[in-house]
């Protein structure tokens, strides 16, 4: 989109026609639902990552531990920990997938976000979700049939109070007339990228979002969803995607299904990311939960041999 060419961390990731990568937090593979998140391993594979050229670090934003689930992503709030990765990092983009809009107040997100972007000099992609996890909305007491609508609200009142000056808000959740949001986005704005559907029509979230962020999905399906969603505007707006993938030591080993992703060789990665790259995908987050060798070793032969296919735009 033209008003986030000057945004680093959209600028780094997302060109028409062009596939980047980056990773989820915990960067790190592990067993059951609470990874180790070692903060000074972390912060060493986030650096490393950055010189690598991955485009992006994620994170996600999972209020509590439902042990019915299995993962709790990386443990941490989201908006302090990317305070933490921006402190460590340069100029890797820093997103979130996502931020759970039914369960925070409209106006402490975009706080946090306006924080964490101009924190990081623009590097903030701010994935945002309606939540799907059962126990979440009674403990915070948020009746599950109103997603949908708090979800809409939230992205409106965000766009609004980064945008303009005392602005006068009236919505479900916020009565704003002598207020003001500190600090503003550097452009005024942050990219928000709608997750999955969160209870909205695709033409609606044509219209009101920066981008899509979706599911892995079989290619001949996805390849229709983004031709539909780039049917529905006339500018470039971005499709991404998340993927797990375990990384076999054999560069030939052929694709075995994991949940969401396969475990393979290097080989079918680059043939299947540039699948993707063909069917309109801009971007994708690997996910490393599952994978069998160091994670150490993951990352150096993906930026040596699967990076340069896909390298980070500036």
């Amino acid at each position: 989109m033209e008003k986030f060419k000057n945004h680093k961390g959209y600028s780094r990731m997302y060109q028409e026609n062009k596939l980047t990568l980056g990773l989820f937090f915990p960067i790190e593979s592990y067993m059951g639902d609470v990874p180790e998140m070692n903060i000074e391993k972390q912060m060493k594979l986030a650096k490393r990552a950055e010189e690598l050229n991955f485009a992006s670090l994620f994170v996600r934003d999972v209020p509590l531990r439902d042990p019915n689930f299995g993962d709790v992503g990386q443990i941490y709030d989201p908006f302090t920990y990317l305070g933490y990765v921006a402190a460590n990092t340069e100029k890797i983009a820093l997103g979130t997938g996502s931020i759970i809009l039914t369960l925070r107040h409209p106006l402490h997100v975009a706080k946090a976000a306006a924080s964490v972007d101009r924190l990081s000099g623009e590097r903030l992609i701010l994935g945002v979700a309606t939540g799907d996890r059962p126990i979440e909305f009674p403990a915070f007491s948020v009746n599950p049939e109103d997603r949908s609508e708090l979800f809409r609200e939230a992205i409106g009142v965000m766009k609004k109070a980064w945008k303009e000056h005392f602005p006068a808000i009236d919505s479900l959740r916020v009565h704003m007339t002598n207020g003001d949001l500190l600090p503003k986005p550097k452009l005024s704005d942050i990219p928000v990228m709608v997750t999955g559907h969160s209870g909205q029509s695709p033409e609606w979230i044509a219209e009101h979002s920066d981008g899509w962020i979706y599911y892995p999905r079989a290619l001949k399906f996805q390849r229709a969803l983004i031709e539909n969603w780039r049917s529905l505007t006339d500018e470039f707006k971005p499709f991404t995607q998340s993927l797990y993938v375990d990384l076999a030591e054999d560069p030939y080993h052929v694709p075995i299904p994991i949940h969401l992703g396969f475990r393979t060789g290097r080989n079918f990665v680059i043939e299947f990311l540039a699948a993707l790259q063909d069917a309109g995908v801009n971007h994708v987050i690997i996910n490393l939960k599952y994978g069998q060798r160091p994670v150490e070793e993951v990352i150096e032969e993906l930026g040596e041999f699967v990076l340069p296919h896909f390298p980070a735009l500036s």
